[in-house]
Parts: C-alpha cells; sequence; structure tokens
C-alpha cells in the first residue's frame, strides 16, 4: 500500500511537471521548504495569483503542518498569518474559475487550519459544492462529506442529498477509502433499508480487497456504532483486519478501536488479549494528560486488579493536569469499572466543581449518573449541578436532551420536581419517543418514591405527568405499524414503568405486527422477550418457524440469543424437535467461531432445555478450551467474568447429573466452597413462617433442616426426612453429611443409586418456596432454570416440594390452619 503511495504522488508530480514548468510562480510555489516562503511569494505577486495559485499555495502550506507531529503543528500561526488572509480573500473571490478538485480541496484544507464553519468563505465554498455535487467524482464526494461531517452538519439536508447520490452508485463502489468514509459522514440520514445495503456492500469489499488498510476497517466500525447495530459478520471481518494489522497499530488507534467495540459490546478474546499486552507495554510512554485518560478509560476494562491499582495511582499524580473532556472520562470510567479509591474519587470530584460550568447539558447528564453511582459525598457539587441542570433544561428544545436532563436531575440527592420541570416535561411528552418516555417516567417514579420515603403524600402533579406519558405511550403503541421501527424503541426501554404498564400492550402490537418477523429481525424480538421474561407462545412459535426456514442465514453467535428465550422460558414450541436439532446443527458447524465466554452460555443454554450435544460439551469440556476461557475472562467485565464462571459451574454440575456417560468430572467443588463461604445466607420473615409451621408438622424444628447444600451445591430452604412409614426422622450427624460427595454413588446405567446412611426405604424431601422471579412475568409458568433444579434433585433423590408464591399468599391459605393443611398434603403426599 505504501509503494502504490509513492507511485501515485510520483505520477502527480509528473504529471503537474509541465504546468509548473510554464508557470513559473506554481514552480516556485512547489520549491518552498517552509510557510514563510510560501507567504512571501504570496505577498510579492498577489496581482498576479489564479484560483491555481492559491489551491497550490494553501494546498503547500497544509502539506508543511501534515509532516509535523500533533504537538509541533503551528496552524493557528499560519491561520492569523496576513498573507493567508490574503489567500482565504482570494479564494473566495475565484470560487467561480476553480475545478472540482481545486474546490474541494481548499475547503478541506482551510478547515485544517481550525478555520471557523461561520466563516464567509467556508460558507461559500460549501454552496458552491452544494450546487455542484452531482458533478463531484466519488473521491471528492467522500473528501466533501467528510468537510461537512467537521462542521457538524450531521443532519443537514446537503447530506441527505449525498446519500442519495450514494444510494445511487453504491454498486460502482469498490474503494474501501471511498465507501468507509461515505458510511461514516451520511450515518444520521439513512434509512434501516440503506444502512443494510451499505453493511452488504462492506461486506463485499472487504471479501473482494486483497489488502485492507487499518484505517478503512476502523471506518467501517465506526459506522455501526453510529448506527448502533452490532453487526456480527462486519464487526469479525474488520477484527480480522485489526488482527493481521497489529503491529502497525499505534496507541491512539488502538483506543478508538476498543472504545467503539465497547459501544457496540463486542468482545473478541483474541483481539481484546492482544490489545491488553499492547496497552500493557505502552502505560509508561502515556505521559502526558490526553493519552492517559484515554488509556485509562480502555485499559481499566480489560485489566486486572493489579493493573487498575496502577493505573489509579498514576491518576492520582496526573489529576491536576486533566482538562474537562479528560476528567469527564475519568469519572465515567471510574463509575463503569467500580472504582472504589475514595482518593482519585475526591479528586476528580474536585475537578468536576471546577469544570462545571463548561460541561454541554448532555455531558452534565452524564455526570450526574456517574457522581450517583460513584456515591459521591459532595453536597455542595450536587447543588451546583442541580442548578446547571435545571438552568439548562429551561433553554433546551431538543426532546432527547431535555428527557435526559430530567432524567439526571431525578436521580440526584434531596433533588424535588419543581415547575420548570413540569412545564417542560408537559411541553415535550407529545414528541416523544417510547425509549424517552420511558425515561420521563422513570424520573417521575423516582420522585414519587423519593416523597414516600420522607413520608410525605405525593402530588397531584405526579399522578397527571404519569398518566400523560402512558397515554402518550399507548397511542405510540396503537398507532405502531412498523416492527423494525418499534424494535428499535424498545430496545431502549426498562424498569418498573414498563414492566408494569406497557407489557400487555406491547405484547399485543408485537402478536399484530407477527408477520413482519423476519430472518433479518427475529434476533431483535428475541432479545425483547429475554428482557421480559413474557411468555408470549404466538411469537415464540413464530421465532421458531423463522428460525427453521432460514437457519442458513443466522450468523453462529445469533443462535445463543434465538434458543434462550425458549429455555429460560421453559417453552418448547410445536416445532421443537426439529428446532433445537436445526439450532443445534448449525452451531456444531461453527464451535470453533464461538467466543469462549458464548459457547460456555450456549452449552448451560442447551442443558437448561434438556439437549446435550456431545461436540458441544466436549468442545467446552477440555483443558485447552478452559484455558482459552481463563484468559478471556481475565479481559471481561467483573459482572459478566463471574456470570460466566457460575455458567460454567451449573453446566458442569448439569452434565455431571444428567449425562454421566460422558464421563466429565465434577471440578468445582471448591468454586462452589468459596461461594458459600462468601454468601450471607438469612432466613426471611416468610422462610421463617415455614419453617415454624414445618416444625409443628412433623414434630419440632428439628425435623426440618434449613438452608440445605446438596451435593453438587444446590441450595435448598428446608429439607426433611420421612421413613419408610411417613414418620419424619430428626436430622443427626449419623444420617448423612450433605456435602460430602463420597457418598454419591451411580451405577453402571449412569443412573443414580442413593447415599449411604439413610435408613432403609426412607425419602428426603426438599421443600422450595418460589417468589415471582421463578416464574414468567405474566402466568404462573416455571423458568427453565427452576425446572432444571427441580429435574436435578430428583436426581439426587428427593423428592422435591415446591411452594409458589401465588398459592402461599392467596386467599385460600389466609390461616394458620390452612398453612399448615397445605403443608402436609404437599409434603406427604409426595412419599
Amino acid at each position: 500500500m505504501l509503494f502504490v503511495r509513492r507511485f501515485y504522488s510520483f505520477a502527480l508530480r509528473c504529471c503537474h511537471c509541465r504546468t509548473w514548468s510554464s508557470d513559473p510562480l506554481l514552480s516556485q510555489l512547489s520549491n518552498c521548504t517552509n510557510e514563510d516562503q510560501v507567504f512571501d511569494l504570496v505577498g510579492k505577486n498577489k496581482a498576479k495569483l489564479s484560483e491555481k495559485h492559491v489551491d497550490s499555495a494553501i494546498n503547500i502550506l497544509w502539506q508543511f503542518q501534515k509532516k509535523k507531529p500533533q504537538l509541533l503543528r503551528n496552524t493557528d500561526y499560519i491561520k492569523n498569518h496576513s498573507q493567508f488572509l490574503i489567500l482565504r480573500i482570494l479564494a473566495e473571490n475565484k470560487i467561480q474559475h476553480m475545478d472540482n478538485d481545486a474546490l474541494v480541496d481548499i475547503l478541506y484544507c482551510i478547515l485544517r487550519f481550525g478555520v471557523e464553519a461561520h466563516d464567509s468563505l467556508v460558507e461559500e465554498l460549501v454552496m458552491e459544492g452544494w450546487r455542484r455535487l452531482n458533478g463531484l467524482s466519488l473521491p471528492l464526494l467522500s473528501k466533501f462529506a467528510r468537510c461537512l461531517h467537521e462542521q457538524q452538519m450531521y443532519c443537514s439536508p446537503l447530506l441527505g442529498h449525498i446519500a442519495d447520490i450514494v444510494n445511487k452508485n453504491l454498486d460502482s463502489i469498490q474503494d474501501t477509502r471511498i465507501l468507509s468514509v461515505l458510511m461514516v459522514r451520511i450515518s444520521e440520514v439513512i434509512s434501516q433499508n440503506f444502512r443494510d445495503r451499505l453493511i452488504q456492500k462492506a461486506q463485499f469489499v472487504l471479501e473482494t480487497t486483497e489488502l485492507v488498510p487499518l484505517n478503512h476497517a476502523r471506518r467501517f466500525v465506526q459506522f455501526l456504532r453510529n448506527v448502533r447495530l452490532q453487526h456480527r459478520p462486519l464487526l469479525d471481518k474488520c477484527n480480522k483486519v485489526f488482527l493481521q494489522n497489529l503491529d502497525q497499530i499505534d496507541l491512539g488507534h488502538l483506543i478508538i478501536i476498543l472504545e467503539h467495540y465497547h459501544s457496540l459490546q463486542f468482545n473478541n478474546s483474541e483481539f481484546r488479549l492482544a490489545a491488553k499486552q499492547k496497552l500493557m507495554e505502552m502505560m509508561d510512554d502515556c505521559n502526558n494528560p490526553l493519552s492517559f485518560s484515554r488509556l485509562f478509560v480502555v485499559l481499566s476494562r480489560i485489566a486486572g486488579p493489579e493493573i487498575r491499582k496502577q493505573l489509579v495511582e498514576t491518576a492520582l499524580l496526573m489529576a491536576d493536569e486533566f482538562d474537562h473532556h479528560q476528567t469527564l472520562a475519568m469519572v465515567e470510567s471510574m463509575q463503569e469499572t467500580e472504582c472504589r479509591s475514595s482518593q482519585l474519587i475526591q479528586k476528580i470530584t474536585s475537578l468536576l466543581h471546577q469544570y462545571l460550568d463548561l460541561y454541554r447539558p448532555p455531558e452534565l447528564a452524564r455526570v450526574a449518573f456517574s457522581l450517583v453511582m460513584l456515591r459521591c459525598p459532595n453536597p455542595e457539587l450536587y447543588s451546583k449541578l442541580q442548578r446547571l441542570l435545571t438552568s439548562c433544561l429551561q433553554i433546551t428544545v431538543i426532546p432527547v436532551d431535555i428527557c435526559m436532563l430530567i432524567r439526571a436531575l431525578s436521580v440526584l440527592p434531596n433533588s424535588y420536581i419543581d415547575e420548570v420541570i413540569v412545564t417542560r416535561m408537559d411541553a415535550v411528552i407529545p414528541q416523544c419517543n417510547l425509549s424517552n418516555l420511558n425515561s420521563l417516567a422513570a424520573a417521575v417514579i423516582k420522585w414519587v418514591r423519593h416523597d414516600q420515603s420522607r413520608q410525605q403524600s405525593p402530588s397531584r402533579q405526579h399522578g397527571k405527568l404519569l398518566q400523560k406519558v402512558n397515554n402518550c405511550a399507548f397511542q405510540r403503541l396503537q398507532k405502531a405499524n412498523d416492527l423494525d421501527l418499534l424494535l428499535e424503541e424498545l430496545r431502549y426501554t426498562s424498569g418498573d414503568w414498563t414492566e408494569e404498564m406497557l407489557f400487555e400492550e406491547t405484547m399485543a402490537v408485537l402478536q399484530r405486527l407477527l408477520d413482519q418477523i423476519t430472518w433479518a429481525n427475529v434476533l431483535e424480538v428475541s432479545s425483547f422477550l429475554i428482557k421480559t421474561s413474557y411468555l408470549c407462545t404466538p411469537l415464540l412459535d413464530r421465532i421458531a418457524a423463522v428460525t427453521i426456514q432460514h437457519i442458513d442465514k443466522v450468523y453462529n453467535s445469533g443462535i445463543y440469543n434465538l434458543l434462550l428465550p425458549f429455555a429460560f422460558l421453559n417453552y418448547d414450541p410445536p416445532q421443537s424437535e426439529e428446532f433445537f436439532e436445526a439450532c443445534i446443527r448449525h452451531a456444531s458447524c461453527y464451535l470453533g467461531c464461538f467466543e469462549p465466554h458464548l459457547l460456555v452460555l450456549l452449552g448451560f443454554t442447551l442443558a437448561v432445555a434438556e439437549y446435550f450435544p456431545e461436540n458441544v460439551i466436549k468442545a467446552i469440556f477440555n483443558v485447552k478450551f478452559l484455558a482459552k476461557l481463563d484468559a478471556q475472562l481475565e479481559t471481561l467485565p467483573d459482572t459478566l467474568n463471574r456470570r460466566i464462571r457460575l455458567r460454567l459451574m451449573e453446566l458442569n454440575r448439569a452434565v455431571c447429573l444428567e449425562c454421566p456417560e460422558l464421563q466429565i468430572p465434577w471440578f468445582h467443588e471448591y468454586y462452589c466452597q468459596q461461594m458459600q463461604q462468601k454468601s450471607n445466607v438469612s432466613l426471611s420473615a416468610l422462610q421463617q413462617q415455614i419453617h415454624r409451621l414445618l416444625g409443628e408438622i412433623l414434630g419440632g424444628r428439628h425435623f426440618a433442616k434449613v438452608s440445605v447444600l446438596t451435593p453438587y451445591s444446590y441450595g435448598i430452604d428446608f429439607e426433611c426426612i420421612l421413613d419408610k412409614n411417613k414418620k419424619p426422622l430428626p436430622h443427626t450427624d449419623q444420617i448423612v453429611v450433605m456435602a460430602d460427595l463420597k457418598r454419591v454413588h451411580w451405577g453402571q446405567d449412569g443412573q443414580f443409586l442413593g447415599r449411604k446412611g439413610l435408613p432403609p426405604g426412607a425419602q428426603r424431601i426438599a421443600v422450595e418456596f418460589l417468589d415471582s422471579k421463578a416464574f414468567c412475568k405474566n402466568s404462573n409458568h416455571l423458568k427453565g432454570e427452576i425446572a432444571m433444579k427441580k429435574r436435578h434433585l430428583e436426581i439426587l433423590g428427593y423428592q422435591v416440594v415446591q411452594i409458589p408464591h401465588f398459592e402461599w399468599n392467596s386467599m385460600e391459605l389466609s390461616s394458620k390452619d390452612a398453612w399448615i393443611e397445605y403443608l402436609k398434603n404437599k409434603i406427604f403426599e409426595k412419599v
């Protein structure tokens, strides 16, 4: 690629040779070795300068700057030079005579020197570019679009016009640079259909281009971040380019890529491990506030405790040098990684206090969320932040920003709803989508609960605002006729308001739009059902049918998301066997492509649904894979790390209990013991009530053991033992030590035989209270993990008694006698 660039530069000089030789002034300009020589020539030849001379002079000035390191550039000196002002005046007067290349080139260079967007030259160049838009070549069009983007014209009609030209000429674009630049610049003004076409084109050029420069792939990822879409096939192709060019990635580009990946929630273990190593090697070179703050943000996400400690120590030494942008980045990173350094929190908090006046409204909201999550104890800072947020709220007109400001105000300590908030909220509600309405509802609910905690009755104004939000949300749902747009809005809704007010109506609308579920959006529908815990059989049946029909179009990592709602909600569709077999067959073809943590999640999901494909189990439970998983877990966020380790243990347990013939060893005993030591088990009032009642039924509390740990570390609420005559046996050390796996016996056929020490004919009873989390949101249908636990306890020799919350708290069981009778029937009918 470097050879091609050198050849291009040489060819360009050759092409211009005759022009320069026939124009002495152009030749003199090309022979200048510094900016002052250019300015000297411009000063002596003002009257002779044509549009070509002006273009050449401005371009040469920028080339001088471009060759210098960022810290040594003196763009202010150039911009403020008297001869540069003359060049700008001449350029403005000669715009009509410029060819397209000169027009765009001058605009590009002028912006590089920091000339403001409202400068008359910039405005005239942009207007002339708009007039000539249809005549610009694709390379010039991409350069012009970049200039518009730098002027923050993200959603202008002009960019819409450029997007239309790109749409018409998309098939002819083969250059990854042109395509990637245009995709990033028009990302704010494209339809969903056009977005998908651009992604397909990007995939095609990546597949057909032999050497893809790093920056081009980075811009494709930036496009996905701009449109907020985790498109795994394109991300994987770009990631491959990054891995191939890892030695060439400098600190700045590495940080940008990791930030994009974080925004898209995309994890690639190979790249993260390589990036982590590279960033750790660069730590000593980050000796200025800008580079260190960016390093802190990305490395603290993927580093272990020791590296985080070093980062915190360096941050304390460098904190006084952070500007307001770097301070905001630091506090957000500290909140995300749950930083507990009181010294650093105090230091960053004091800097925020100084910089608050410099932040724009969205940044102030981000400050508020981070400070609250960090539990920052600074009443003065919160008071100032509240004043600034309220002041911004009074003048902000963008609905998204208004909702963000109101939500930020609601999370502040001692906040309250005042007339400004009521007025602004009342005005903005009709303009909001479901995501924004969710933010407003969450804010009002927060204030209601705050009043209740202070033993105050919420004002009537709270109720009126909530009712208006509800009505607007219902109207928006009822009018919805495009499933993709609805799913986009629902992606960012969550919380009590959504669960209590919108679920029924949302499910009704999704069922109304059932026919719009296709292979392209089936993953989005599946993800929504997982988030809601709502058992909607028509939607699940449709997901299964679409998946079976289009399984070859589903990207390998998407199989997990498709299977999860069925396992999680414990539902078998009409074509259950065909559906699961199709998914397993498809996943089996790509086992080597799965991220380690995702393969563990896939294996666990299949186990919940009672599927144990041997190739999947053997792919997970081998030394090489587990070592790879361990390495990846070191780079994952703490919450995800803990979740994956837990799922691996649960999968190990499920395989040992349900598929002993696979001969997978149980190697999580020490892990379970550690978890048991960390857990703080205390009986709730309801459990204490059940324990007392069990004591009365069985003849004493010593007949019912509380918080029992079974073999393979299942925790159960209560355990009692009945002999062959259904009489209770007291718990004694002679009966059995429940966590002693040496007493667990399996037959040659893999069947569980029991434990030594239990009297002949005796039966263990596991009594489990099931709260609302054990059931689907809208029904009394048991979730998959609870059903799996029941299976496993039965394999371990228990008779399982489940006490659903809706039965225990029903009107029928409103007296002690009724509860006792209920428990007697449940326990004794099991034996």
